[in-house]
């Protein structure tokens, strides 16, 4: 039961007997969430088989496939139980996120082609840490909108449940912001080694959140401040400090030159308005304010900074997240910090704040797999399929425990990304051992184990069309 699951599931127990979808077998739903997932699982029943099932809303015994939320199970919001029997197969949870990870289970159980013959057995699980992200940088390449939505299929098969959207950078700004138009009419004109950039409208952004949450995905946009502003302080000159003069539009790839001025009120009318539009766009409770690699902001000008924008960003309603450089300043209870490089973090831990651990080593899709790889970078080293599985986030940091951590997070940066092809090559399959990370017990992972079950899921990887790196560390099926 699993031979190729991804993630593990906490506990499977197998039996004797299987469960034959057939053109006769209904899908029982209970609930509005739940008939919403059941319609999802009829696509894919549909793209296997070619059969359309059923949905029915109310109980029924035999040939069924239930989808159902029960108070009785004690698997936290996102945890499931599926049982596969001859006469049915239920998906039992306490919330509705619970039965959509079930329905993903269910999903990687399914054969890839012909008769849908699921092994009897039942699976108990739920997952190990809430915070389980993949990054997309939209700013230094802008992807558009169909590829946004692909990477949330695939993120979404393997129990990911934060998208998190680089929206500006030096090279762009990729949102439209109605109080300050400029910021996309002008700033969003190029990308990196040139080329038209883009941006999304509100209304772009909105159908890719309702998209996110349609899946269970949260939207974690992040508008990175003070540097990493270059696009911003070309398309509104008062922004840039001592009256400089609007710098050009920026195509490289180097960074730390920029910086909002900090002294000047106009910088947090700006940053207010920009943190309401964006906020109302996102119904979720993170705000990401970057806050990393602002080596042209002076520190004490980077402590008021801060101070200023988390007391903007928690006015809309909004949890903070920065990289971890934030925490060298004083950050109010309840910030969340992005460890990718330093031991930044341990300062926020000890001032209560909790972590996602990106080891840029480890976790960073954007570092090439070995030497000879076609994309990616190497300042953070190379990282094979094995090494982004083999690391385990409580015992990445001394200081910090598993109980000051929320989750993990797989950044995928784009100076060398153009291609939707080029985005799945170095996230897969590196990004579904990190999924495991943030999903599976740790007491159940090792690399023996998972090489194999990863060599049996490349098969369900070709069938959905994934361009995957096959690495030679893994016996593909």
């Amino acid at each position: 039961m699993t031979r190729n699951l991804i993630p593990l599931p906490a506990s499977v127990v197998e039996s004797e007997g299987e469960f034959r979808i057939n053109a006769q077998t209904v899908i029982a739903a209970y609930t509005p969430e739940t008939v919403k997932i059941a319609a999802q699982l009829v696509e894919l029943v549909r793209a296997i088989t070619g059969l359309d099932l059923s949905i029915v809303e109310g109980d029924t015994t035999d040939n069924v496939i239930r989808l159902s939320e029960s108070g009785s199970l004690d698997l936290g919001a996102e945890g499931y139980g599926l049982s596969v029997t001859p006469q049915h197969i239920s998906i039992e949870a306490a919330q509705p996120a619970g039965v959509f990870y079930g329905v993903q289970t269910l999903r990687q159980l399914l054969p890839l082609t012909g008769e849908a013959v699921i092994g009897g057995g039942i699976i108990t699980d739920q997952p190990r840490f809430p915070y389980r992200g993949a990054m997309l940088d939209v700013a230094r390449h802008f992807f558009p909108m169909e590829v946004v939505k692909r990477v949330i299929d695939l993120i979404a098969l393997y129990k990911m449940n934060k998208l998190h959207l680089h929206l500006t950078d030096d090279q762009g700004w990729r949102l439209e912001i109605f109080s300050w138009p400029n910021l996309t009419t002008h700033g969003s004109l190029t990308q990196v080694g040139g080329g038209e950039g883009g941006y999304y409208t509100q209304a772009d952004y909105a159908e890719l959140v309702a998209y996110a949450q349609a899946r269970y995905i949260e939207v974690v946009p992040e508008i990175d401040l003070p540097g990493h502003t270059n696009a911003a302080l070309s398309s509104y000159p008062d922004l840039n400090p001592d009256g400089a003069p609007a710098p050009a539009l920026y195509t490289g790839t180097e960074v730390g030159f920029s910086t909002l001025t900090i002294n000047k009120e106009l910088t947090y009318t700006f940053l207010d308005d920009v943190v309401r539009e964006v906020a109302a766009l996102t119904p979720g409770d993170y705000f990401h304010i970057g806050g990393d690699e602002s080596h042209a902001t002076k520190p004490e000008d980077y402590q008021t900074f801060l101070a200023r924008i988390q007391q903007i960003v928690k006015s809309h309603g909004k949890k903070l997240i920065g990289w971890e450089e934030i925490g060298q300043t004083e950050l109010l209870p309840g910030t969340i910090v992005q460890q990718w490089f330093s031991d930044f973090s341990r300062k926020a831990v000890a001032q209560g704040g909790k972590v996602i651990c990106s080891p840029a080593s480890r976790a960073y899709m954007d570092m090439k797999y070995d030497e000879s790889s076609p994309l990616g970078l190497t300042w953070a080293g190379t990282a094979n399929t094995q090494q982004s599985y083999e690391w385990d986030p409580a015992i990445l940091m001394e200081g910090v425990s598993e109980a000051d951590i929320i989750g993990v997070e797989a950044p995928l940066w784009s100076e060398t990304i153009l291609t939707v092809k080029d985005i799945e090559f170095m996230m897969f399959p590196r990004l579904l051992g990190i999924a495991e990370i943030g999903w599976s017990p740790a007491s159940g992972r090792s690399w023996d184990e998972y090489r194999l079950r990863l060599a049996a899921h490349g098969a369900r990887l070709v069938a959905l069309g994934v361009s995957f790196y096959r690495d030679p560390l893994v016996d593909w099926a």
